[in-house]
């Protein structure tokens, strides 16, 4: 039988609170901490699933990996977030590849854009198609990258919210829209006045005159934002915008510090929010399209003119950029088509 006196005792204990601490400060040592940012308001679903990832991240690594969540626009200005990737001053952000165009004409390509892959084909595209490998491929030499899983397609954006209402082509010329991407220099081409801004703005633009219309993401999101109050046509077709990607980028040099068994619970992570994004919008865009008729606005098609239209211009557009550009935008561009065209061959 074992016996134990007093001295053996506090031995003992001080043993035990010296591994304790020691175990403390050892898991303190080990700890990674992540700073992430969205590129949206803080009610935008989108930075709403952002917030949700970084928790869960947090939350699946026992803390091992903290990462802590941004809004867009709070630690750099909003649409430059994957500058603050590359500099190191976030390790990781969720924003729209098109808001990249000043750095890559291609960026453009895995956006809301005209004649784009839709939902399903866009995801699938980028998961096995080689899409993640491209975009990998365009930022080269950025400390950026992104992975399979990334990129959540998001279901059609609205066309317009208007204040106009647009029954012809010529409707369109003159139209003061706020355009994003190579959506709105294709529409600049059709004759519409095109300007950038935020998302956060556009409520106020619309109340000031600023401008008639815009596009902004997706029924579900736009109701949330109360668009109903400054809008009263919601024009609808999967010509301008078929999808509204978003894409998790991270920082190549945290990311490669990161232990093997992050890497993947990230990685699992990011695919799985991802998709449940993607789900969520499309089911509650379709409660939204109710909700807009019911407090008054019109929820329209576009007139198949102006459709028709854009369709002939996006393809001009585009065939003189992958004409023009770096190889890049070739490869990109005519993956995308060639795996369209097989999509639809068979769904």
């Amino acid at each position: 039988m074992l016996t134990f006196n007093r001295k053996s005792l506090l031995t003992i204990l001080l043993i035990s609170i010296f591994l304790v601490v020691a175990f403390t400060f050892s898991m303190a040592a080990d700890k990674i901490i992540w700073k992430s940012s969205g590129h949206g308001p803080a009610n935008d679903p989108s930075q709403i699933y952002h917030d949700k990832l970084c928790e869960a991240i947090t939350k699946a690594s026992g803390g091992r990996l903290e990462v802590k969540p941004f809004v867009g626009g709070s630690v750099v200005p909003a649409y430059k977030e994957l500058d603050a990737v590359n500099e190191g001053v976030l390790q990781m952000c969720y924003t729209c590849p098109m808001y990249n165009l000043d750095k890559w004409p291609a960026a453009g390509l895995i956006s809301s854009r005209p004649a784009a892959l839709a939902g399903e084909a866009l995801r699938t595209w980028f998961n096995y198609g080689g899409g993640a490998e491209l975009m990998n491929e365009m930022m080269e030499g950025y400390n950026v990258m992104t992975f399979p899983g990334a990129l959540s397609p998001l279901p059609e954006e609205v066309f317009f919210h208007s204040k106009v209402k647009l029954e012809t082509l010529d409707d369109i010329k003159g139209l003061k829209a706020r355009c994003m991407g190579d959506g709105g220099e294709i529409l600049a081409r059709m004759g519409a006045a095109t300007v950038i801004l935020e998302g956060g703005e556009l409520y106020e633009a619309m109340q000031r005159g600023t401008i008639d219309a815009f596009e902004y993401s997706t029924l579900a999101s736009n109701w949330e934002m109360h668009f109903d109050e400054v809008a009263d046509y919601v024009y609808l077709s999967p010509t301008r915008a078929p999808s509204d990607p978003q894409v998790f980028f991270v920082n190549k040099d945290a990311w490669e510090e990161l232990p093997d068994d992050l890497k993947q619970l990230v990685q699992d992570e990011i695919d799985k929010w991802t998709q449940a994004q993607h789900e969520y919008l499309v089911y509650e865009s379709i409660k939204a399209a109710t909700k807009f008729a019911e407090v008054g606005c019109e929820v329209l098609p576009v007139p198949e003119e102006i459709e028709k239209a854009l369709l002939e211009e996006a393809e001009e557009f585009y065939e003189e950029k992958a004409a023009e550009e770096d190889q890049i935008f070739a490869d990109i561009y005519y993956s995308m088509k060639e795996y369209r065209d097989d999509y639809n061959s068979v769904y």
